[in-house]
């Protein structure tokens, strides 16, 4: 559902699960590091709140946001994750790279949620602007890294 239409339903922090026990692996784009550290600071935050250890934590990066796919192809491979969070920003340009990004990344998430044993939380955000990808990184909309965080905890108890 588009986020603005979300602002006012808070179901989704709704009966959130203790993730004092979980273990969570996080993959961050490097591109467009102001929105995906805001993305990460928020993912961070939000499951030390519901009570996972720093120390189960567990950030990598890569330089972009088809490289995604691999990093989070590599944390389910290590299998001791209850669920893994990809953080990215695409931002619409003049050419279509946009769409094949886009298009690619959900693909390869989604296959990768077909075959593992480990939830992988789609937490890329595909926005025609700059505006757009402040607004989600902690700005009038919210945060989806805190929305995605919310998403990895309950999966990791589905």
């Amino acid at each position: 559902m588009a986020t603005a239409l979300q602002v006012n339903n808070n179901t989704a922090y709704d009966n959130v699960p203790d993730a004092s026990n979980m273990n969570f692996g996080i993959v961050v784009a490097e591109w467009n590091s102001e929105i995906t550290g805001a993305l990460l600071k928020g993912a961070i935050e939000t499951l030390e709140a519901h009570g996972t250890l720093t120390e189960n934590i567990h950030v990598k990066h890569v330089p972009g946001s088809f490289e995604l796919i691999y990093g989070a192809r590599m944390m389910t491979l290590r299998g001791d994750y209850d669920a893994i969070i990809i953080l990215g920003s695409v931002i619409r340009g003049e050419t279509p790279h946009f769409d094949y990004i886009c298009q690619g990344v959900t693909y390869g998430i989604s296959r990768i949620n077909a075959t593992s044993e480990i939830p992988v939380i789609y937490g890329l955000l595909t926005t025609e602007n700059m505006q757009q990808a402040l607004d989600r990184c902690g700005g009038k909309l919210g945060n989806k890294g805190a929305e995605c965080a919310i998403t990895a905890i309950k999966m990791a108890k589905f």
